[in-house]
């Protein structure tokens, strides 16, 4: 259902709301227990992105610019050259890819065979629909994405993006990186 993204946008404009997804008790609780032992794997191998401010537990925004800020003040006093490149990753769950997550959970995090297979059933044969009050859209199936409103969606964007980190380091582009929120 679609939902207002803030009060004050067009309401006659489709980008002024965002998709909300009706997931059952069931399926929200299920996530909870797969993203709790996915988080303790993740944790306990270090595998998460270092400078990963958003979506982790004991981060956030104010995080995120006190290192930044650190970083470029830290530039300037080794009278270095400092670039900041901001990304604005708008409606970035809906447009993962599953093969490419499927392949970084394999590749990169070292998910296999019935881990990797529940995450590929969680992800592939979902249908989708717009309801309006009473009125429903044709069903289509869903191709990449997350659902809206998942416990496991922010995990799974930052193992989506995780490859950010590597290629900054790789490239000797900067010390850090961080990774803030989306809106």
């Amino acid at each position: 259902m679609p939902v207002l993204k803030k009060p004050g946008l067009d309401e006659t404009s489709p980008s002024s709301y965002r998709p909300i997804s009706n997931l059952s008790i069931i399926s929200k609780l299920l996530e909870r227990l797969v993203a709790r032992q996915f988080v303790a794997y993740l944790n306990a191998s270090r595998l998460l992105p270092a400078t990963q401010s958003g979506f982790q537990r004991g981060h956030s925004t104010a995080t995120a610019i006190i290192r930044v800020l650190s970083d470029l003040l830290d530039a300037v006093d080794r009278d270095d050259t400092a670039i900041l490149i901001l990304l604005d990753l708008s409606a970035a769950f809906d447009t993962m890819g599953h093969r490419i997550l499927l392949e970084r959970l394999r590749v990169t995090f070292g998910v296999d065979n019935s881990a990797l297979a529940w995450f590929h059933s969680y992800l592939s044969g979902r249908r989708q629909h717009v309801r309006c009050g009473s009125k429903c859209s044709a069903l289509i199936d869903v191709i990449c994405g997350v659902p809206q409103g998942s416990v496991l969606g922010p995990i799974l964007f930052i193992i989506y993006t995780a490859v950010m980190e590597s290629i900054v380091t790789e490239h000797a582009l900067s010390q850090s990186i961080v990774a803030a929120s989306v809106r």
